[in-house]
């Protein structure tokens, strides 16, 4: 039985990288890429689907690249659309990248938190899957006391705020849970009483994206041959134990520096048709 392993990383591998040819300019730039997502994603999730013109010294049409989640799915969509006409009337070229991935992009980083709900989604379903907030409460910042009724006055005043938040993540189907913890601070100015609710929400939210990002970074999807998917998670040193942690945890004792890498960015890198 076939079997492939998912994680909710960045695919940066080649075997996960399709560069797709000979696209005709029948059809614009915004229809090239919807057709070409309606097909792809029929192999399984995708990353990313990105249609650039060709260079002025190549005839007038569009190239693409396609990335998956998985090197299987990439390699059986290589197969079944290579040298077909798919959405237009000329046959397509389809590859595999062989481009050279430089050092400083193998590394791993997690997924941007709307493409850990986009890829838990698809494979798991909405049912699939759920997240709980253990803990999420305001920090002392740095200079601006323990926590007592003038440390907060005091960063109203224009030091900053804090958070910190600890999520759970669980796998009802699989049995398996796994917890995630994020910090995140920013520097306030003097505000009125509006901005500063609006910084507070602002921040309460990114901190929650981070820690279910944390989270995920621990699970492994493994799709089976069968079309079954089953959830492991990663021994690492993060990982929480969910009865050494009940109550209200010293989320303070976390730095965002201390978790694996920031959410990628920006979903489109830097590429070009070379391979």
């Amino acid at each position: 039985m076939e079997v492939d392993i998912l994680e909710f990383v960045v695919p940066v591998e080649n075997n996960k990288s399709l560069f797709v040819w000979d696209i005709q300019p029948t059809l614009t730039e915004a229809q090239i890429y919807d057709s070409l997502f309606k097909v792809f994603s029929s192999f399984g999730p995708l990353y990313l689907v990105k249609v650039s013109p060709n260079s002025l010294v190549h005839p007038p049409g569009f190239y693409a690249l396609i990335k998956f989640y998985s090197a299987a799915q990439a390699s059986k969509a290589q197969q079944l659309t290579d040298g077909r006409s798919l959405f237009q009337s000329s046959p397509l070229k389809v590859r595999l990248s062989s481009k050279q991935t430089p050092h400083f992009l193998s590394q791993s980083r997690p997924l941007s938190h709307a493409r850990c709900l986009e890829l838990a989604n698809h494979c798991l379903g909405f049912n699939g899957w759920a997240s709980d907030i253990i803990t999420l409460k305001e920090l002392p910042s740095e200079g601006g006391g323990c926590g007592d009724e003038e440390g907060v006055n005091e960063r109203r005043r224009g030091r900053s705020l804090k958070f910190g938040c600890l999520v759970q993540v669980s796998f009802p189907h699989h049995g398996q849970t796994t917890r995630g913890a994020a910090v995140t601070e920013e520097s306030l100015t003097f505000t009125g009483p509006d901005v500063l609710l609006q910084k507070r929400c602002k921040l309460q939210r990114m901190v929650r994206e981070k820690a279910l990002v944390h989270a995920f970074s621990t699970v492994v999807l493994i799709l089976l041959g069968n079309g079954k998917v089953m959830v492991e998670l990663k021994q690492t040193p993060h990982r929480f134990v969910p009865e050494h942690s009940e109550g209200v945890i010293r989320v303070n004792e976390f730095s965002w520096s201390e978790l694996p890498g920031h959410e990628d960015g920006g979903d489109e890198e830097n590429w070009h048709s070379t391979v």
